[in-house]
């Protein structure tokens, strides 16, 4: 009898190896369901509870402005716990980015509680930065921590990484199908990894509605007026792009220049966000104002409404400069999103284009230029304002991504596909090699 079983079980084993050998995809997409589901649960959960305190500090700093003044002690205790303790996670997400080029060791857990505390003490204290960095390095410090339970080889560590970012990316911003795309597109220019598609779009929709289901809000835009598409306006879209491009260009170059420059002037690195803040405190006391800190979300929606002063996008960009390259955490893509929507609201007094459409495509291309992600970008801002903006959102995207050069905010990029053909020499290379 128990022969028989035993000859029954593994007859039931061998029909079943021969089925998933027969349709191996089936096994493929089981198992990633099954992780994606798992990281998305997690993710989410981070992402939702990030949100709702980042909100809090925000209107904490917002109510007690005396905080601001504080803001070079927290750069100096961010930048010694990172020194004494952090230096292995100090990368952020070039760190990810490297991990999935070359798996190495697994990343540390603790970057997570590190850049999501720095985040909200810059916050708290007045930085100008965003949230999509710390979104992302939560999501990849936890995904990689199943590594090693799930027995993980390196290519499927890559996936897991990959998947990773992309629901960080999804979750926090509410866009879980731009999320999927930017994980598969962020660390290789010009190519996309499609043996990770399954995987980042599970884990970028899961995460998502996990974020929804914590009852965590995200900001909602507008464009009021999209006119219909003409050679003209076509046109006018191009000639946004190349300013959106040059103006991400500029941003990733000098945000890299300064970086070097407060390493080479400052040898001690808890001294460089305690001259950052320095700078960034007595600006806000100069100008009186605290609109170029923060995420900066009131005047990115004022600027789908109504015409800003020009000048808006120039000190957003040197406020986040300054903040980000100091050392103080944080996101670089919320301040682009402020960058882009008040420079396009300011190419409004040039380009006879509705200020709302030209603060949208500004919204995603400046951002597209920057990190190098022009699908991810265009199918961002559909989801976030809907398909009748997809043709001037699209042209905006690829024409910033083109003029932009091969500059980006994340050094670790990998040219898998150089954007002219004067430059197929760049392929294989970091862009911060060239």
């Amino acid at each position: 009898m128990r022969h028989y079983q035993k000859t029954k079980g593994q007859r039931s084993l061998i029909k079943a190896n021969s089925f998933f050998r027969a349709y191996p995809s089936l096994f493929y997409i089981i198992k990633w369901l099954l992780i994606s589901l798992a990281i998305g649960v997690c993710i989410g959960t981070a992402s939702a509870l990030f949100l709702k305190t980042l909100g809090w500090v925000t209107e904490l700093r917002e109510n007690h402005l005396w905080l601001i003044a504080l803001l070079p002690i927290a750069g100096f205790v961010i930048g010694y716990i990172y020194h004494r303790f952090g230096k292995e996670v100090e990368a952020g997400n070039n760190l990810l980015i490297d991990t999935i080029h070359d798996p190495k060791e697994i990343i540390p857990f603790r970057m997570a509680p590190f850049v999501y505390l720095g985040t909200l003490t810059t916050h708290l204290f007045g930085g100008s930065a965003g949230r999509e960095g710390t979104a992302i390095q939560m999501a990849g410090s936890i995904a990689d921590q199943f590594t090693r339970p799930l027995k993980l080889s390196p290519l499927e560590r890559k996936f897991l990484i990959i998947s990773a970012i992309a629901a960080g990316f999804g979750s926090i911003f509410g866009t879980p199908l731009a999320g999927a795309i930017f994980g598969l597109e962020v660390f290789l220019i010009g190519r996309l990894k499609y043996d990770s598609i399954f995987p980042a779009f599970a884990a970028s929709i899961t995460a998502d509605l996990v974020t929804k289901l914590w009852k965590t809000g995200h900001t909602h835009y507008h464009i009021p007026i999209i006119p219909d598409i003409s050679f003209l306006n076509g046109l006018y879209a191009i000639i946004a792009g190349i300013a959106f491009g040059l103006c991400s260009a500029v941003f990733s170059k000098t945000i890299h220049r300064v970086s070097r420059l407060f390493k080479n002037k400052i040898s001690y690195p808890p001294l460089r966000p305690f001259v950052g803040g320095i700078l960034v405190s007595t600006a806000v006391w100069a100008l009186g104002t605290t609109k170029y800190i923060g995420l900066g979300i009131p005047t990115i929606e004022a600027s789908f409404e109504q015409q800003l002063p020009a000048y808006d996008f120039a000190l957003k960009m040197i406020f986040t400069i300054v903040t980000l390259a100091a050392g103080f955490k944080g996101g670089e893509v919320t301040p682009l999103f402020f960058i882009g929507a008040a420079l396009g609201n300011a190419l409004g007094y040039f380009i006879p284009l509705p200020v709302g459409l030209l603060a949208g495509m500004g919204f995603v291309a400046v951002f597209a230029g920057a990190t190098n992600t022009p699908l991810a970008c265009s199918i961002m801002a559909i989801e976030l304002f809907g398909s009748n903006c997809g043709v001037y959102i699209a042209i905006a995207c690829v024409v910033a991504y083109l003029s932009s050069g091969h500059n980006s905010i994340y050094g670790r990029q990998m040219i898998g596909e150089p954007k002219h053909n004067r430059f197929v020499g760049f392929t294989g290379k970091r862009l911060n090699e060239l």
